[in-house]
């Protein structure tokens, strides 16, 4: 799992990443909302840590721009301030979660497992984008016509979606996608990239995938 923290307390930022990195996740760290909004654009994340207060532009800020922009992945606020309508000013902007300083590194740890337990747990079984829709379970892929698709070509087209307009790493699709595929590498997805464009094309879906070999990949709209 990989999260983005935005903390401009330098000691506190460099504890979290320690203390996250320790329990597996794969961290990216920064120090203002603007850094924050850039790295998202740069990468894919299953969960972002937002401190409200920070230079350049607050929490609150950049997640909205996050959520004007369909950026769904969860985010867990932090604050200095305990006052209800800091919490609620949060949550309106679209936080999944809250968590007032000083805190317990324990507790962070808690709600950030819970936080990518519950977007994996109870993400919808029907997706959409532009003018197709994915079902996760039957695995069927429809616009004006309709195609199923192989498990792992679902599993990568779902990834995609929830990421769309975004460039994915190569490393970051074989993570969530191929997990313990020891056999897997970057011919892989390109492989399942090209079946995925072949498929979007033949039931008309007005979007496509592209990228460069080996380096990531992006579904856009036509």
């Amino acid at each position: 799992m990989k999260v983005l923290i935005a903390e401009d307390t330098v000691d506190l930022n460099r504890v979290v990443t320690a203390m996250l990195e320790r329990f597996g996740y794969d961290v990216d760290s920064v120090y203002d909302g603007e850094a924050a909004l850039e790295q998202i654009d740069r990468s894919g994340y299953d969960a972002v840590i937002l401190d409200i207060m920070m230079p350049k532009m607050d929490g609150i800020t950049a997640l909205k721009n996050m959520r004007s922009r369909g950026i769904t992945v969860p985010v867990l606020m932090l604050t200095a301030k305990a006052e209800i309508d800091d919490r609620v000013a949060g949550l309106d902007a679209g936080a999944d979660d809250y968590l007032p300083k000083p805190f317990a590194m324990k507790e962070l740890l808690a709600r950030v497992n819970a936080m990518t337990r519950r977007k994996t747990k109870y993400s919808g079984s029907v997706m959409s984008y532009a003018n197709f829709t994915l079902n996760t379970e039957t695995l069927e892929l429809s616009a004006v016509n309709s195609v199923r698709l192989s498990m792992k070509e679902s599993e990568l087209l779902s990834l995609l979606m929830q990421h769309s307009g975004k460039e994915l790493p190569t490393d970051y699709i074989l993570e969530h996608v191929w997990r313990a595929d020891d056999s897997a590498d970057s011919n892989t997805v390109y492989l399942y990239v090209r079946y995925l464009q072949r498929k979007l094309e033949g039931v008309g879906a007005a979007a496509q995938i592209t990228g460069e070999i080996g380096v990531s990949y992006m579904l856009t709209a036509k």
